[in-house]
């Protein structure tokens, strides 16, 4: 049976300007770089991961 991926829907809330040069590039990795950008994740630790460490930054919600 196929079996159906989580995702995640990340909304970026906050902006990059005067943070740290890794939670940049953490947003970008996400792909989110303008703010009110969305993208819907697969839900895996490394994601987890990522939206923890900009989690002040982004705003998440299930998709599915």
């Amino acid at each position: 049976m196929a079996e159906q991926k989580l995702t995640l829907k990340v909304t970026q809330t906050g902006s990059p300007i005067g943070r740290s040069s890794d939670q940049r590039a953490t947003l970008i990795g996400l792909g989110l770089n303008k703010m009110h950008r969305t993208r819907e994740l697969e839900d895996t630790p490394a994601v987890r991961g990522m939206i923890s460490k900009v989690n002040h930054l982004v705003r998440i919600e299930d998709a599915g």
